[in-house]
C-alpha cells in the first residue's frame, strides 16, 4: 500500500499517525520513515484497512488497543547515549 494510501485508510478512521504509531507501540520515526519510502509494510497496511472498517461501523477499537500489552518494538541502532 502507498503511503499516501495508508494516510487516507488513517484519516477515514480518525486516527493520525502519531496516534497509530502510539496505538501499536511503535516508534512515529518508523511511521516517518515510510513516508519517506513511499509505502507501508503489508502487516501496517492491513491494520489501517481494519481500523478504518471498525471506525465506519462504530466499533470502539482504541481503548481494546490501549488495553493491550504490546511490547514497543526494539532499536535497532544504537544512538550514543546507549554506548
Amino acid at each position: 500500500m502507498t503511503y499516501e494510501d495508508f494516510v487516507g485508510e488513517l484519516s477515514a478512521a480518525n486516527i493520525s499517525g502519531r496516534e497509530f504509531a502510539r496505538l501499536l507501540r511503535l516508534n512515529l520515526n518508523t511511521i516517518s520513515g515510510y513516508k519517506r519510502r513511499g509505502d507501508v509494510p503489508s502487516n501496517l497496511a492491513v491494520i489501517a484497512v481494519l481500523m478504518r472498517l471498525l471506525a465506519e461501523h462504530n466499533i470502539r477499537f482504541r481503548e481494546r488497543l490501549e488495553g493491550l500489552d504490546i511490547e514497543p518494538n526494539a532499536r535497532r541502532g544504537k544512538s550514543i547515549a546507549d554506548v
